[in-house]
């Protein structure tokens, strides 16, 4: 059963995401992350760029190094994945293809709209007997 974890209220989620991203990596886990075309956008930039001294290596879920790199993003949960290790989401949707992970992690940022469909998401997988935990992301 996918374990998942809750990561609420996160101000800044792509910056928080590029580091839940790289701790994946260091305990060699393979990562997908799901979320809108914009946050994907930024997410790409950002992981070129979050420390000076790493790489993550990433792409898009349809690209053709798709399975050889451990980080893919993508917009759409019905994307053929290489792996099903880790499962990122940053949207507002409860990604249909989630069961199929080994671990969820749910970024939900500080934003009302998103923590009202945060806890939509957190009572979806309650009720349907899903082990949770939850984090309170610290103010910096």
């Amino acid at each position: 059963m996918t374990r998942i974890d809750f990561h609420s209220n996160v101000p800044e989620k792509i910056h928080y995401a590029c580091r839940l991203v790289r701790k994946a990596r260091t305990a060699d886990c393979r990562v997908v992350v799901f979320a809108e075309r914009a946050d994907l956008a930024a997410l790409d930039t950002a992981l070129w760029t979050f420390m000076e001294q790493e790489f993550v290596p990433h792409v898009m879920a349809n690209d053709a190094l798709a399975a050889r790199t451990p980080v893919i993003l993508t917009d759409s949960d019905t994307a053929e994945l290489p792996h099903h290790e880790v499962l990122i989401n940053l949207s507002n949707a409860t990604p249909s293809n989630f069961a199929s992970f080994e671990r969820l992690l749910e970024i939900v940022s500080t934003e009302e709209n998103e923590a009202a469909a945060g806890r939509e998401r957190y009572r979806f997988y309650k009720q349907r007997g899903y082990p949770l935990n939850h984090f309170v992301a610290e103010k910096s």
